[in-house]
């Protein structure tokens, strides 16, 4: 049986000395006895994922709306797919697994319904109230929004964790905040996250990009080299195979190449930076990164997704009609908060109209939010 301080003995003896190690945890908000059995990140992590916001996660859109069909990813796969991809990278390069994997299944928390388009009409409709970006909502969810404990708000996450959900990926002025030294970069944990969360959309918005056929193969393979070099090696390794399998072989060389190369680049840029703390290797800027090459073939990746699957016309109508809907959501609230359940009505005082609003679509799963519509806009929808 190990105790967390065997647990936490443990980590000292086999992460790398730049790691984050659990008992150097500058604590939570609010006190709490230590747990007997997990250190602090396995104690987020479990928190994270028995959250009422972490379960939603399963019916809001990545890039499809749920309705479209049950083969595509969700922010729930995506986010899972993002844990596997960081852990991995963790595992290899002695980095806290357990921060990694708190950290991705968080991350993407503050996420409203609709993906991007409902981020953008949030954003819009709050421009004068605060704005809306999604890793701050994530941090609100986690210090205010949840109610799972007696005792204090929120869940009560580690200081790490709380400042690596406002650090990972970018961050407009509304995530500034002198708790966190705004200007400091993340942890290497959080660098990591970041790469694993672009690395999987990048991958698995390509795969459901091809399975919906809004994508064209041969195009991809002629357009991107990355592609076309995976698809050459997945040939020569696997002979005869169809055209579906050869898809999908194509794709796991990709993930693969991506997920080594960004091992052995960190790896090389860690060695040559020769840190010996977690604090060191902040202070050394960016150490966990790809290769040149193969940043520029993630961007050239990225650019022809942009141009060709999340501009494709039946995506754009997709956000378009998402857009109208919590656009519409949203203007009712703020005129008639009286509409507004009973809770969220309580709310108003303490954190302002429109911040409430916010709050209450900002949770939503897609299906809740289409039916909210229907039932304050559709005189046949039973309320």
């Amino acid at each position: 049986m190990f105790s967390r301080e065997a647990i936490e003995e443990r980590e000292r003896r086999t992460l790398e000395p730049y790691a984050l190690f659990a008992a150097d945890s500058r604590g939570r908000r609010h006190d709490e006895p230590a747990d007997p059995f997990r250190p602090a990140f396995h104690r987020d992590r479990d928190r994270v994922i028995h959250s009422t916001a972490f379960r939603r996660l399963e019916y809001k859109t990545q890039v499809f709306v749920s309705r479209e069909g049950d083969y595509y990813r969700t922010r729930l796969t995506h986010t899972l797919e993002v844990a596997q991809i960081a852990r991995s990278c963790a595992s290899a390069l002695g980095l806290n697994e357990a921060f990694v994997e708190a950290l991705s299944l968080a991350h993407d928390l503050g996420h409203p319904p609709f993906g991007h388009a409902g981020g953008e009409v949030l954003h819009a409709r709050m421009d004068a109230h605060g704005g809306f970006e999604h890793n701050v909502q994530a941090l609100r969810i986690i210090d205010t929004l949840e109610r799972r404990y007696p005792g204090f708000p929120g869940l009560n996450l580690s200081f790490e964790l709380r400042e690596a959900v406002l650090k990972h990926g970018p961050t407009g002025p509304d995530a500034q905040t002198d708790e966190f030294t705004p200007m400091r970069p993340p942890a290497l944990e959080t660098q990591l996250v970041d790469l694993a969360d672009s690395t999987a959309y990048n991958h698995h918005d390509l795969d459901d990009g091809l399975r919906s056929g809004l994508l064209d193969f041969d195009d991809l393979c002629n357009s991107i080299p990355l592609v076309s070099s995976c698809r050459e090696v997945a040939e020569r390794e696997h002979k005869d195979l169809g055209r579906r399998d050869l898809l999908f072989r194509t794709i796991d060389r990709i993930v693969k190449e991506s997920i080594r190369d960004l091992i052995t680049s960190s790896h090389a840029r860690l060695e040559a930076a020769n840190v010996e703390s977690a604090d060191a290797a902040r202070d050394a800027g960016a150490l966990i990164c790809f290769s040149a090459e193969m940043a520029e073939r993630q961007s050239q990746l990225q650019d022809y997704l942009f141009d060709n699957f999340y501009r494709h016309f039946r995506v754009v109508r997709m956000m378009d009609k998402a857009k109208r809907v919590l656009g519409a959501l949203f203007d009712i609230y703020v005129e008639r908060p009286e509409l507004l359940p009973p809770d969220f009505q309580r709310q108003v005082d303490e954190r302002g109209l429109h911040r409430t609003v916010c709050d209450y679509i900002a949770g939503m799963t897609d299906r809740f939010a289409e039916l909210d519509h229907r039932k304050l806009f559709d005189p046949s929808e039973r309320v």
